[in-house]
């Protein structure tokens, strides 16, 4: 699932590239070395999620059949398959680096990024995405095709308390939805590069550009939707995303208390440096100011003193 995710992300994180170069009128304007990543990171991304897509829907039908195996083992495999897939990719990208992917169009002013192949390797390129096609699309989708047909059966032959049906019928639902996003998402741009390496191998023209953008997108769509139906699928992943988030919620709580604590104790030390300040001075201008009660001792006696000797 992680594998999955990072796949994701790496192509997010190229996509702006591609979406510029479309608005920019199929106009490439980043040089031949960018084009060529963009185009690696695309495809590795897409032949990544097929192959990571195939080994979560055979790792879900091997729970269901043997839901009892133990877990040490199944994570050394997973780890295993995981650096084989990534490995084997790149290897199978390679030869997007190793010719041109930038051709300049004279009629229309533009240069265009993996849309128009030279006629000097247009045999290489049909020969690597026909292959590609296979291997990156056929075989990843025949495997998921199986395995989630048999966990289908496994699942419904099982359903004979009402409770357990229940649930049942949902995971069932969740099955259902991948291998159908999974077919919708990548089969229509497979078979269109199928369709198009096939036609300019045997030298025919091919007029369907703007439905193989279109199949483009629905490929893209896909690393859009898989963190959103993979949360409703796997329990081990809803729990980790309900700990991060409780975890950073009490984070957050745990430093408000502090500041407000700080906060409310930095009040209560001004107000009490207050109190003390003016408990202070009100003492102070309680206190017998001898000069004054002599004065007007002094002031009494002398109008005695005028009264008498009147």
């Amino acid at each position: 699932m992680a594998n999955l995710a990072l796949c994701d992300l790496l192509f997010v994180i190229w996509i702006p590239l591609k979406i510029a170069y479309h608005f920019n009128g199929n106009n490439w304007i980043y040089g031949e070395g960018l084009c060529k990543v963009l185009v690696g990171f695309f495809y590795a991304n897409m032949y990544c999620s097929t192959a990571f897509i195939a080994c979560i829907s055979i790792q879900r039908y091997w729970g269901v059949i043997q839901p009892l195996s133990r877990q040490r083992k199944d994570n050394t495999v997973s780890v295993a398959v995981s650096v084989l897939i990534w490995l084997a990719v790149w290897v199978l990208t390679t030869p997007l680096f190793l010719y041109d992917q930038t051709v300049r169009v004279s009629s229309m002013d533009i240069v265009t990024c993996h849309d128009v192949t030279l006629r000097s390797q247009r045999e290489l390129a049909a020969g690597y995405f026909l292959t590609m096609g296979i291997l990156g699309f056929i075989v990843p989708a025949a495997v998921c095709v199986v395995a989630y047909v048999l966990m289908l059966k496994a699942l419904w032959s099982s359903m004979t308390d009402e409770a357990i049906a229940k649930k049942r019928r949902k995971a069932v639902l969740l099955i259902i939805t991948v291998l159908v996003m999974f077919l919708v998402c990548f089969s229509p741009s497979n078979i269109m590069l199928l369709v198009h390496y096939g036609l300019l191998l045997a030298q025919i023209s091919n007029t369907g550009y703007d439905f193989y953008i279109t199949t483009l997108c629905l490929a893209s769509l896909n690393s859009c939707i898989d963190p959103f139906v993979y949360y409703f699928i796997s329990e081990d992943f809803r729990k980790h995303i309900r700990n991060t988030l409780i975890c950073r919620s009490q984070r957050k709580a745990e430093r408000m208390r502090v500041s407000f604590n700080a906060l409310k104790n930095s009040k209560k030390s001004k107000k009490s440096t207050y109190s003390s300040d003016s408990s202070g001075k009100t003492q102070s201008s309680s206190l017998p100011r001898g000069g004054g009660l002599d004065l007007a001792g002094a002031a009494s006696q002398r109008d005695t003193l005028f009264n008498v000797s009147t």
